[in-house]
């Protein structure tokens, strides 16, 4: 039996993107367990692993704790477990565990892998936060096995941190395409959602799915949608500290009528149904989910020219970051051309079958294989 060990800094990582992973393994007969901070306390986490353990460390990667507490916590975890793979996400939580591992007064080490969901520094981003990163990112790389990238500029970019042998790209972490699929969503579903917005049946919606922080830009978002003609409506699904200030903006530019905040939602692919197109003009991602998601249900996206969404999304929906404009005017040619925009949605499930959840995994399984012949 095989011993895994999944490690991130917050458990609403491994509930969001890694229970598939861990019960696939576990059906295999494999002994999964996950590390994070306040695990113990995620019920989902609890039922899905073998064992969780819960860990002393912060999201603020100056936070003392990282490198006071966490490694000694981790050594006697690995004390206790003789784990064949350490499979770490996050960038506190790999940065800290390598170390620890690294440090780790013990001959039989297990095999070190680290996804990077987009690393912190990118093209555009500040220089000086850039060569940090990369910096921190190199260090480190000294104490991986094996580090997969979910996009292409950070392919081009693990190429400097570790030896290219070490680097693996994976499609992502993966999307259920039967989950997020056309016919999974029925018509009335997506009527009730519309009623409960109070829009007609001719009433055109777009949706962001988006935590509200500065990254996600949803300033530029609103700003755009000011822009447009005033039949159209904007729903924006998520939380976050800045949707205070965002409310108001709304306010500011006269929209707010037209404009719903949803909070958190569970009906995530009936809100995308319902839609004739999803936005996300983020600054920064990885490899979003949740143009992967609007993709398999077939609604166009639009989104800024970045790094992970320029990986999805056909050229003439992507925008500039900060133009806001030019957001509205993709908006509009979404608006004044319904079919060719439904026509780019269902292309784009045809995009999402190399983005598959079990293709995914499949990779995974092929990876971990891989590393377990050089133990």
């Amino acid at each position: 039996m095989y011993r895994l060990l999944i490690v991130t800094t917050i458990p609403a990582t491994v509930r969001a993107f890694l229970l598939p992973y861990i019960a696939h393994f576990r059906a295999q007969g494999w002994q999964v367990d996950a590390m994070a901070q306040g695990i113990t306390d995620c019920n989902e986490c609890i039922s899905a692993c073998d064992r969780v353990w819960d860990i002393e460390w912060s999201r603020n990667p100056l936070d003392p704790r990282n490198f006071i507490n966490a490694p000694r916590q981790i050594q006697q975890v690995l004390d206790q477990q003789n784990y064949d793979l350490v499979h770490v996400h996050t960038p506190v939580a790999a940065f800290v565990t390598r170390y620890a591992i690294n440090c780790w007064q013990n001959s039989t080490k297990p095999r070190v892998i680290y996804t990077a969901h987009g690393f912190h520094f990118y093209r555009g981003g500040s220089p000086i936060k850039n060569l940090i990163f990369q910096t921190l990112e190199k260090f480190a790389g000294q104490w991986t096995d094996y580090l997969v990238v979910i996009n292409r500029e950070d392919e081009q970019a693990a190429n400097q941190i570790v030896p290219a042998t070490k680097v693996r790209y994976m499609p992502g972490i993966g999307v259920d395409t039967d989950y997020y699929s056309p016919h999974a969503v029925a018509p009335t579903e997506v009527r009730q959602v519309r009623q409960e917005l109070g829009l007609t049946p001719e009433t055109p919606l777009f949706l962001s799915i988006a935590e509200f922080i500065p990254r996600k830009r949803h300033r530029d978002l609103l700003q755009a949608f000011a822009l447009l003609k005033p039949q159209a409506h904007l729903a924006l699904a998520g939380t976050g500290s800045l949707q205070a200030q965002m409310q108001s903006l709304a306010s500011e530019l006269g929209i707010a009528d037209r404009t719903h905040f949803l909070g958190l939602r569970r009906d995530i692919p009936v809100l995308i149904r319902a839609s004739v197109a999803t936005l996300l003009v983020s600054a920064q991602e990885g490899l979003p989910r949740s143009v992967m998601e609007s993709l398999s249900l077939e609604v166009p996206v639009i989104g800024t020219d970045i790094r992970g969404i320029q990986d999805l999304l056909e050229s003439h929906l992507l925008v500039q970051l900060g133009d806001v404009s030019g957001i509205a005017q993709a908006m509009s040619w979404v608006l004044d051309q319904p079919e060719a925009a439904q026509n780019l949605g269902k292309k784009g499930r045809d995009r999402m079958t190399n983005y598959d959840l079990q293709q995914v995994i499949a990779k995974h399984e092929q990876l971990y294989a891989e590393a377990l012949n050089d133990i």
